[in-house]
């Protein structure tokens, strides 16, 4: 196998796309934390979200209620920052994929979960927590990745991809 081909394979529209989403992300989110002190994870997003339509004790908790404003807007901006890539660097064909709905809900059910017993997610961690230097996100991180890759390889195994 050469390289062109696990490079194609890999990034089938180019790796410069990752990198600028990449950089645009780790700049957004330490913006975030040099000009307020917050930290963007998008899993307390979700739960500050909820908070406005539960009223269980978890969700009204003050750690989701005092920041659930800024955290829409962060989520807005993410929504948009992919809405502007869309329509001003892409040729406007809608995106899709062959992955069954059910498996998209089962996995989003799995990732959910996984957040909340990871305290805290994939952007959190990966992004802000590492970024900071914290031990319990290289950890939790070294744990989503090689999830991930086991989880990436029984699937192929199986053949359900």
């Amino acid at each position: 196998m050469d390289a062109s081909f696990t490079s194609l394979s890999l990034f089938p529209l180019g790796w410069q796309h990752y990198l600028l989403g990449g950089l645009c992300i780790g700049a957004g989110v330490a913006l975030l934390f040099v000009c307020t002190g917050l930290v963007g994870g998008m899993s307390s997003v979700f739960s500050s979200t909820w908070s406005y339509l539960l009223r269980a004790p978890y969700f009204q908790q003050a750690r989701y209620t005092d920041t659930r404003g800024w955290r829409l807007v962060y989520a807005a901006g993410l929504i948009a920052g992919a809405l502007v890539w869309w329509l001003g660097f892409s040729d406007g064909t809608p995106q899709h994929t062959e992955v069954p709905v059910w498996a998209l809900v089962v996995g989003g059910f799995f990732v959910g979960y996984g957040a909340r017993l990871g305290n805290g997610c994939t952007s959190g961690h990966g992004i802000c927590g590492l970024g900071s230097l914290q031990w319990p996100s290289l950890l939790a991180v070294l744990t989503f990745m090689a999830t991930a890759f086991i989880t990436a390889n029984l699937v192929a195994f199986w053949g359900l991809a």
